[in-house]
Order: C-alpha cells, then structure tokens, then sequence
C-alpha cells in the first residue's frame, strides 16, 4: 500500500502497523480512533480491530544524534539548566520544554544532552530526555525537547505505522494556515493517497493533525495538559470547526514508554477537558501515539486507549 511522502515526495523506508490498544471497560473510555473506516463522522465501513491494552512490537521511527549523560544541576528561567557531565564539567544547556513538566523534573536525575555547537546558538548543548520512575517502578526514559514530536510523529506516517487509522496518505505539509482568520498553523496537513488503480482515496478530505507533546502521568495514564494552556484550548475550538469538511485529528504525543492509557488533564486544565469532550462528540479523531526513548533511537510501541476524563 501507499505509504506517506514528505513535501518533495521522498519516500520513507519501513513497514508494519499495529491495533490500538482497548480500555479497561470502563464507561468513561471513549474509542475516537480514526482512520477513513473507524472514523466518527466518515462513512460507513469498521474499525480495524483493537488488541488487548499493552505494546506493540517496537517499531523503529527515528533514528537520534548521539546523545551525552549528565546529571541535572538546576532548571531556571523557563530556557535554562545546568547539568554535570561525567568529567565533572558543569554546562548550561538550552531547555525547549517551558512548561512544569510535572514529574519528570528531578534534580540529580539524570539526563541526556545532545551536543550541536555553531555560531549561530548560545548554547552548544540541548536538553533531550529526562530519566524518571516508570509506571511499573522501573526507570524510563523521557523526551522532553517539545520541539522534536512534530518530526517524530511526521516520521512515524512515513513508516506506515498510522495507516491503518489515518489510511494511505499521499503528501504531508507542515505548518499549513487555518483557522479563523487563518492565523493558526497547523502542525500537519496530510492529503490522502488515491486507492488502487488510481481510484479516489476512501476517504478524500484533507487530515488536519494538530500534535501534543505530553510526558506528565499517573501510573500508566499519560494527561495532557500539565497546566492551563489556552493555546491548547484554541487548538480544540478550531479543530472541531474543520468539520465536517475534512478530517481533524488530535495526536497526543506520549514521550515515553511505560504508558497505555490517555486523558485530558482536568485536574490541571478544566477547561481544557470541557473543550477536549466537546470536541470528541463532535468527532474529532483522537490517536494518542506511544513513543520508547533510547539514546539512540525512538521506537512507536502503538495507540494508547483514550479516556474522556481524568479519573478522580
């Protein structure tokens, strides 16, 4: 089949898919996985069917620059933390996540930086992942730099992981304007791929995908957000107003490995779950991706189940 092509219609080399986890059975667990067939508001057809919740066979989606251990010191001013390496050597490093990342900042933790010095940063050294407890009490590894989901979950669709949800996807743009008064960028706007033999695609409509880094989590449930985010809030609000038109699908990035499940973070946002449930009744597609960090590679371990709230 199809796979997914960048801007200049490279194709990207892999294979292999896998079924979304189910929920536990519990009634607050809504299945919003799409695909043309399984999607809410697309015509007819089923769903592709849903393993038991746990992980795939690791899939191998993108390849990382080597990657140097150290210890966090500090985090300060949002941008900045000092980390010790093994030598002794303290360096400020550059922090591209500026929330609270609510557990997984921990001083004498440890870390991995990645080293890329030119004249044109302030800083040689970037923060890539953080090391914390796991769900099952074992250490996991985190990615925390928010600037890299966006290229991760791009690479993942050129593997093919996402097909049998997103179905065969011809091009992918990023940063596309939309929204009301086309002041919004959306992080990816994918073009379905035609069927066999030149047939229209399934399902013709655009695919707007908007991606969210989340790495905050209780046990084995990964909650996005971490704090009030309005700009998460309006992303929700112009999402829904794609519809019916094309397809709009939120895609929690979970950045690390020990997860299943997913929820909006109601304790942390409210509003943001208020909009986050209005948005799933009006059939925005939700398709939590779990990713597993090494210092070598990211792995895509398959779809997380979603839940229409934070349990309390």
């Amino acid at each position: 089949m199809p796979r997914a092509v960048s801007d200049h219609q490279s194709r990207a080399a892999g294979s292999g898919s896998t079924a979304a986890p189910t929920g536990s059975g519990d009634p607050a667990v809504s299945a919003r996985f799409g695909g043309p067939a399984s999607a809410p508001n697309a015509p007819g057809g089923s769903a592709p069917p849903l393993a038991p919740a746990g992980h795939a066979t690791p899939h191998p989606v993108l390849s990382l620059e080597p990657l140097v251990e150290g210890v966090l010191l500090k985090r300060y001013k949002r941008f900045l933390a000092d980390v010790e390496l093994a030598d002794g050597q303290v360096v400020t490093v550059h922090c591209a996540n500026t929330g609270p990342m609510t557990g997984v900042l921990h001083p004498g933790g440890r870390v991995r930086l990645r080293h890329a010095p030119s004249p044109t940063r302030k800083l040689a050294w970037t923060w890539e992942q953080a090391e914390t407890t796991g769900a099952d009490g074992r250490p996991v590894w985190v990615g925390i730099n928010t600037a890299l989901p966006n290229r991760l979950v791009r690479a993942t669709i050129e593997a093919g992981c996402l097909e049998p949800w997103l179905g065969p996807i011809a091009a992918i743009r990023a940063e596309v304007p939309y929204g009301e008064g086309r002041r919004s960028r959306i992080d990816l706007l994918l073009t379905p791929a035609p069927g066999p033999d030149g047939a229209p695609p399934t399902d013709p409509r655009p695919i707007y995908l908007e991606v969210k880094n989340t790495t905050w989590t209780e046990g084995d449930l990964a909650l996005f957000p971490d704090t009030v985010t309005e700009r998460g809030q309006k992303h929700l609000v112009e999402l829904a107003a794609l519809l019916p038109t094309a397809r709009a699908v939120l895609l929690p990035c979970l950045s690390r490995g020990d997860v299943t499940r997913f929820a909006p973070g109601d304790s942390a946002d409210p509003r943001y779950g208020e909009l986050f449930r209005q948005a799933l009744a009006a059939g925005v597609e939700v398709l939590p991706c779990i990713f597993e960090f090494s210092g070598e590679a990211v792995h895509w371990l398959g779809l997380a189940s979603v839940l229409e709230r934070q349990p309390t």
